[in-house]
């Protein structure tokens, strides 16, 4: 554990206690279990988001993604009533291409990730609004998808599938960004992409593909948050979803520059916004202020990452100063001994003789 996640799990444990101490029913078992819930449900997309702040760029989408992808996975199943694990593939695949849609414009197009992103903020919600006349989808009575249902929703031995999914898929996440080329490559283009292209690696792939899995993750979550909501109103399903992810993946150390961050500081980001949120229902602060809250935490995150990086720069400097500086030597210690000592020496091999 780097010094960041070790950092980041002591403030988690912290905060924790302190919430422990002023409600007791914090350390409740449903409220730990109701947590992990959470945590698992938005972490899964905040991983997507971590990939792709790893390289430099944002996804401002998220949110709208899910509304668009739900109401057509409902649809799917009720309106069309196509057996689910089609329907299931057919939004995975939906997702991965409008990741994909995202790649190519940002990198075949030379179009900056924001603005991008932004537009597919606006296209999706307005899509999906379009799509369903501004009224709400949902499942009804029926038994549809009974069983993803269950899966979706369920839990093991007490624990949500949900926190067990995030869990297995961060470790596979874990492999891929740390232990694989692929990883080095997102890390390297984050740095410098221009640096990176030179050195030989296909940065238009590289970043491409860290937004099909953005989108494919999406996907996921979507399918997710449908069962745990049961419906789908398209101008509210999944709002501000995104900022969700960012502050997540900015608690957790990747930085907004790119080249920086971890899996595992992404799950600890996801969990201590997780009791933030807590804290502030604990406290009986409104509803309201929940977005101020994320808001803060977002700027109180890339302060830190400011700071950080100017004390690096300042000890790097430091440090290439202390090699510059030229070191007295042997020769140097010695010089004017071996000036008297030349003085004293005969000038010619004739006079010595």
């Amino acid at each position: 554990m780097m010094k960041k996640e070790l950092g980041l799990f002591l403030l988690l444990a912290v905060i924790s206690a302190i919430t422990g101490a002023i409600n007791p029913a914090f350390l409740s078992w449903v409220n730990l279990l109701n947590m992990a819930n959470l945590i698992g449900l938005f972490g899964v997309f905040a991983l997507g988001e971590g990939l792709v702040i790893i390289t430099g760029g944002i996804d401002l989408s998220l949110g709208s993604m899910f509304a668009l992808l739900g109401v057509v996975f409902i649809d799917l199943l009720t309106t069309y009533e196509i057996f689910w694990p089609f329907a299931l593939l057919l939004v995975l695949l939906a997702g991965l291409a409008l990741g994909a849609i995202q790649g190519f414009l940002i990198t075949r197009l030379k179009m900056q990730p924001f603005i991008v992103t932004l537009c597919g903020l606006l296209i999706y919600r307005g899509a999906a609004r379009y799509y369903t006349s501004d009224s709400t989808r949902g499942f009804g009575y029926g038994d549809e998808a009974s069983t993803l249902s269950n899966i979706a929703s369920g839990n093991i031995a007490g624990i949500p599938n949900t926190f067990i999914f995030l869990i297995i898929l961060a470790l596979i996440l874990g492999v891929l960004l740390h232990r694989s080329v692929y990883g080095r490559w997102l890390y390297a283009v984050g740095k410098n992409e221009e640096a990176a292209r030179f050195s030989g690696i296909s940065t238009n792939i590289v970043i491409a593909t860290a937004y099909i899995i953005s989108g494919g993750l999406a996907g996921v979550s979507t399918v997710l948050f449908v069962f745990y909501t049961n419906s789908v109103s398209p101008s509210s399903f999944g709002n501000f979803y995104e900022l969700y992810a960012i502050a997540a993946a900015v608690l957790g150390g990747c930085s907004l520059r790119g080249g920086e961050g971890s899996i595992l500081g992404i799950v600890l980001g996801t969990a201590l916004l997780q009791v933030l949120q807590n804290l502030v229902n604990i406290l009986g602060i409104p509803n309201s202020l929940n977005f101020a809250v994320m808001g803060t935490v977002i700027l109180v995150g890339v302060l830190a990452d400011q700071q950080l990086q100017a004390r690096r720069r300042r000890k790097a400097a430091l440090a290439g100063l202390a090699r510059t500086t030229p070191k007295p030597t042997l020769g140097q210690g010695n010089q004017n001994t071996s000036v008297r000592g030349a003085t004293a020496l005969p000038t010619s091999t004739g006079d010595h003789a």
